[in-house]
Parts: structure tokens; C-alpha cells; sequence
């Protein structure tokens, strides 16, 4: 099944049989980890996160059952993922964790941790559509176009969104990464 492109996947699941459940398999190999790392994101759970991915795949195989002729399948799936993880978020406040970030030099780890947590606090300052827009870019790996398709927006809307949010980044880091450049010079 590796060989086969999405439709033929959705296609196989469809049919039944033991075609469907190595199409499942394939599917969510390809896009489990996508899912699972937006729904971490934008949820700051892992067990939420968890809840998301599978409640995700089971909502697609629902909709594949009626037919549905899906032309972009991850773009499709962070779409139901979006729709899940937002209604959870609407419960509670969200905060989106950036410990992948690393400095560009070599840090102890208590200087990794603080990196981490001005980062952190940087990307949970933005606007809500703007740090989605960017998560979804950052962690999802989605283009422009798949975003626009994901959060139901114009492409230049995403565009806008996502340099505002690196513009705002990275005057909110700035201080903080100026002061330890300083620091490191002085010794």
C-alpha cells in the first residue's frame, strides 16, 4: 500500500476488506504524526492530543463511508483535527509549547529551558489566528494554500498572518537574545 497515492488509499478503504485496513494503516502512518503534533500544539496535552488524532481518523472514516471524495487528504485531516482542538480550546486558555526550538549556539541546558520559555511565551503573546497560522505552518508543514483550506481563509490572510506573527516573534525575542549576545562577549 506504500506505493499507492491518497485516493487510491481512500479509495481501498471504501471497498472493504483486507484492502481497507492496510489503507488505514498507510493513512495514518502518513499522518498520524502531522495530526498528533498539531493537536500537542495547539492543545498543550498530551493525553487531549491523543483524543484529537484518534477522534480525527474516526471522523474521516465516517465521512469516507459517505462517499466523500477528499481531494487533499492532510489538509482534510488538520481541518477535523482544527475543528476538534478548537472546541476543546474553547473550554479552557490556550497555550502553545515551543520546547523543539533550540538557540543557534550552544547552551547549557538551564539556558535551553529559558530559550525555550521566552519562545513559548513569544508564540502565546500572538493572536490566535496568527499563532495558528504559523503552528500549522512550523509543525504541520502545510504551504499557504493548505492553511487557507485548513482555517477556511483567503491565502493572502494566512500570508499576512503568518509574517505578522514571525514580525512580533522576533521583537519579542529580540531584548532577550541581544542581552545574552552581550553576556556571552563579556566574558
Amino acid at each position: 500500500m506504500t506505493g499507492l497515492n491518497d485516493k487510491e488509499l481512500c479509495e481501498a478503504l471504501r471497498q472493504g476488506g483486507e484492502s481497507r485496513e492496510q489503507a488505514f494503516a498507510e493513512l495514518y502512518r502518513r499522518y498520524a504524526s502531522r495530526i498528533y503534533q498539531y493537536a500537542r500544539r495547539i492543545l498543550n496535552r498530551d493525553m487531549e492530543a491523543e483524543d484529537i488524532l484518534q477522534e480525527t481518523f474516526m471522523k474521516f472514516l465516517n465521512i469516507l463511508e459517505k462517499d466523500a471524495v477528499i481531494e487533499n487528504v492532510p489538509a482534510y485531516l488538520l481541518r477535523i483535527a482544527r475543528n476538534l482542538s478548537l472546541r476543546v480550546s474553547s473550554k479552557r486558555q490556550v497555550t502553545v509549547p515551543i520546547e523543539d526550538y533550540h538557540a543557534i549556539f550552544n547552551e547549557s541546558p538551564m539556558e535551553a529551558e529559558e530559550t525555550s520559555k521566552v519562545l513559548q511565551m513569544s508564540l502565546e503573546l500572538l493572536p490566535k489566528d496568527q499563532r495558528e497560522a504559523l503552528v500549522l505552518q512550523v509543525y504541520g508543514g502545510l504551504s499557504y494554500l493548505e492553511i487557507a483550506d485548513v482555517m477556511g481563509v483567503p491565502m493572502t490572510t494566512v500570508r499576512n498572518w503568518i509574517v505578522r506573527a514571525k514580525d512580533k516573534m522576533r521583537k519579542i525575542v529580540a531584548p532577550y537574545f541581544q542581552e545574552r549576545e552581550g553576556e556571552t562577549q563579556e566574558y
